[in-house]
């Protein structure tokens, strides 16, 4: 059996209202257009997320709205600013087929470069910019034996490819 692993950074956030904690900072106008551009590219694929796991702060929870995908997402306060390891802690707990994770810089580049067996030939899987999404194909029954290093990645795309 396998499992599908989607990663994907927050869209763009807005930086507007200094006095608003980085947890509260919503989405720009180009990180709304990116979140549904996004949506709109993961509804023509052959994987659908029966699982999202997102973290709880505002740019997360309103990129995944973005998506228009029709799941509920388990919002979660580990995956703010979560670094590599946790990030796995989490999708270890997952129990979709296919999963979705809405996480933040760095962590989720370090733990899409960890996960993958070989990364994608895209110059900018590397630093991750807002809205980048793999996806990553495990060979695995559940998501408590996921392995660093053993995901095929399938896709890769950043949102500006999409609007462009």
């Amino acid at each position: 059996m396998t499992r599908t692993l989607i990663l994907m950074r927050h869209a763009k956030s807005s930086w507007d209202d200094y006095k608003l904690a980085d947890h509260d900072r919503p989405l720009n106008k180009r990180g709304r257009r990116s979140a549904k551009a996004l949506g709109e590219w993961l509804a023509r694929k052959p994987w659908q997320p029966d699982q999202a796991l997102v973290s709880t702060a505002r740019r997360t929870q309103e990129t995944f709205a973005g998506l228009g995908l029709s799941l509920t997402a388990d919002f979660t306060r580990t995956l703010y600013h979560a670094d590599a390891a946790e990030m796995q802690l989490v999708l270890e707990t997952g129990s979709g087929e296919t999963v979705l994770m809405i996480g933040h810089n760095p962590g989720i580049s370090l733990f899409a470069q960890d996960m993958a067996a070989a990364p994608p030939d895209h110059p900018r899987f590397s630093d991750f910019p807002t809205g980048a999404t793999v996806v990553m194909e495990f060979d695995i029954q559940g998501w408590d034996e996921v392995e660093r290093g053993t995901g095929k990645v399938l896709d890769f795309v950043i949102p500006r490819e999409l609007m462009a």
